[in-house]
């Protein structure tokens, strides 16, 4: 029990819909007279389940519902799910930002948490001031800040523009200031939600580096939420994946972040419009129709074999007076892990149908599930038309299938020719 720093015991949260508070006084006076008397809150038997794609059954919603683990020291905690599943109602509860409806919240230690970009700046207060008062609100001492600012304005990259007021600073320039001192507050617990993906990629990079060593390094926790599964899975120990309000489900990072993105993966093979309408696009280019092709005839129609060609046909519509354009893709896994991207100019006649296709080839991708992010751009690479969930499709291994152990590691997963000597 010495290890366990943070315990989250049938936690439940309530809101109702359309108000700025959880209820009116009538609701109050009605929850208080069943309290002196002995009786359950009437109102924690309503609530709609919270799935925002849904309509609502009730005036009330359970944002979170019986929620229920256990963090020890030192693990580094990612939660995933998708918006709205619960993730940032969670990590203000645990920060106190707002109180559960039910349920118990048990830590030891303190917490500091990065919920909101620029949180607790005050826009007319230089970089260096807002350091201070950072600190201040986060529990720090004047004597710890001091001891610690010139770290502090190091690790944030700002320091040309830490004597000039916040307001002239970018969102990111104040996700890295805000960052660089709730990281060398050296809390017990560090609670950070989607703030990084507003950062550059060398900041990123800095920040979950700074995260790894915290908790291996100084034995302390940290709570993660990203939609970059690739962060989570490189950064995390242990996930927790959420799903309308509650725990779908908990353990090691590849296996859960696998199970969640496959929950949510449509495969997506093909598709065509038939009129120019309706289909994908704009006033500049419009997309009638795609397919991914499969050569194999191992799997089902809606798998690919490792070791069929693939073949990706687009047709384009230009409505544009260029009479040069580019089509182009990057593969990605579900993940977001770009595998490779790749581009080609034709002619492309006003308001005709061209066809262009791209075939990647035979023991090339690896057992995995693929969506493909399509554009069309002008020769200048002006882009005119992009889409990030285009075409999407999976890849098997039969032979693994068939009794081979385990996954050829890697995005790729060429057939290399070997010699013997």
């Amino acid at each position: 029990m010495s290890d366990i720093i943070l315990k989250i015991e049938n936690v439940s949260k309530q809101y109702r819909l359309g108000l700025v508070g959880l209820g009116t006084l009538s609701h109050d006076l009605n929850r208080f007279w069943h309290k002196i008397r002995g009786k359950e809150d009437p109102y924690l038997k309503l609530g709609s389940v919270n799935d925002r794609s849904a309509k609502a059954s009730s005036q009330y919603v359970w944002a979170l519902q019986d929620i229920n683990f256990e963090v020890k020291r030192g693990e580094v905690l990612g939660i995933i799910g998708r918006n709205g599943a619960g993730k940032s109602t969670l990590l203000k509860l645990l920060s106190r930002v707002t109180a559960p409806t039910t349920g118990t919240i048990k830590t030891r230690g303190r917490i500091a948490s990065l919920l909101e970009v620029g949180t607790g700046m005050h826009p007319e207060l230089t970089g260096r001031e807002n350091i201070f008062l950072n600190g201040a609100i986060l529990g720090m001492t004047k004597a710890e800040i001091s001891g610690k600012i010139d770290e502090i304005i190091a690790f944030s990259g700002c320091e040309m523009y830490i004597d000039t007021p916040v307001k002239r600073y970018s969102s990111g320039m104040r996700v890295r200031l805000g960052f660089a001192v709730a990281a060398f507050l050296e809390p017990e617990i560090l609670v950070v939600d989607e703030v990084l993906a507003v950062g550059d990629a060398e900041f990123q990079k800095k920040a979950i580096g700074k995260m790894q060593d915290i908790s291996s390094s100084g034995g302390r926790t940290v709570l993660f939420v990203s939609h970059n599964m690739s962060s989570v899975e490189a950064l995390c120990t242990r996930v927790i994946s959420l799903k309308n309000g509650a725990i779908l489900d908990d353990g090691d990072p590849t296996e859960v972040i696998q199970n969640y993105l496959k929950s949510d993966f449509l495969s997506n093979r093909s598709f065509e419009f038939s009129d120019l309408e309706s289909a994908y696009g704009n006033d500049k280019v419009k997309i009638v129709a795609g397919a991914i092709e499969n050569g194999s005839s191992v799997h089902k129609d809606d798998i690919i074999d490792v070791t069929s060609e693939v073949n990706v046909r687009i047709r384009v519509v230009n409505l544009t007076k260029q009479e040069r354009l580019s089509v182009g893709f990057n593969l990605m896994t579900i993940k977001g892990d770009v595998v490779f991207g790749t581009g080609n100019k034709f002619d492309c006649a006003l308001s005709k149908e061209t066809e262009v296709a791209a075939e990647i080839p035979a023991n090339f991708l690896n057992d995995e599930h693929y969506q493909i992010h399509m554009y069309v751009h002008t020769k200048d690479m002006q882009i005119l038309y992009s889409n990030k969930e285009f075409l999407q499709f999976q890849v098997k291994d039969a032979k693994r299938e068939l009794g081979y152990l385990g996954k050829i590691q890697g995005l790729i997963r060429p057939k290399i020719k070997w010699n013997v000597e």
